[in-house]
């Protein structure tokens, strides 16, 4: 049996377990999942009023909010297979690797790390709107940027639901299921969480 097949700890406490020494890192290492809605729905509504005011022509408005969610897409299933997972060498990189993502597969069930801490998620939505603005013309920046946003809400959000709620039928109960194989049957699967399409295509489902 190698290493990747061997069983891991895993917690269903709901409880958050301590991750740092100082109370200041230790809180910013923590969440409720309502945060992400209350920061991000208004920057998402102002850039789709922003985005309108381009005047872009009625076929043009599904193809850029289609891309922005597709954008996410590709996005999410990059940072958690290439990132989130990546073994850094050493007992400091495993120290690493524990704080970005290891604490949530050992512990998937913490209501307080479920969630993407602002700490984090502000800093990434600014370098991606940054981007953004150096690649896509300007008319639809707002409408891509503002349906990337929404598609790291659904992916937010919907992780949290994952974890705490039972669905019974259905899309939501077929792509929570997809999740639960990564976290109890083999963690180098599955990394697609809003959406299992990349897994599909690149055959990590």
């Amino acid at each position: 049996m190698n290493a990747n097949q061997r069983k891991k700890y895993i917690s269903n406490s709901q409880e958050s377990v301590r991750m740092f020494k100082s109370d200041f890192f230790e809180a910013l290492s923590k969440v409720h999942y309502t945060v992400p809605i209350i920061i991000f729905m208004p920057v998402i509504v102002y850039m789709i009023i922003q985005g309108i005011q381009q005047g872009l022509c009625t076929w043009q408005y599904p193809v850029t909010i289609i891309s922005g969610l597709i954008v996410w897409t590709i996005v999410e299933y990059v940072l958690h297979r290439y990132i989130f997972h990546y073994q850094f060498p050493g007992k400091i990189g495993a120290r690493l690797h524990f704080v970005i993502h290891g604490v949530h597969h050992d512990y998937p069930c913490d209501r307080r790390r479920l969630v993407m801490p602002p700490s984090l998620s502000i800093p990434l939505a600014l370098m991606f709107f940054f981007l953004f603005r150096n690649l896509l013309p300007a008319k639809y920046l707002d409408i891509i940027f503002a349906k990337f946003l929404t598609g790291y809400l659904i992916y937010d959000i919907g992780h949290y639901a994952m974890h705490h709620l039972n669905f019974k039928s259905g899309l939501f109960k077929k792509i929570k299921q997809h999740h639960m194989l990564h976290h109890y049957q083999n963690p180098n699967r599955g990394y697609g969480v809003s959406s299992p399409l990349w897994d599909k295509i690149l055959q990590s489902d």
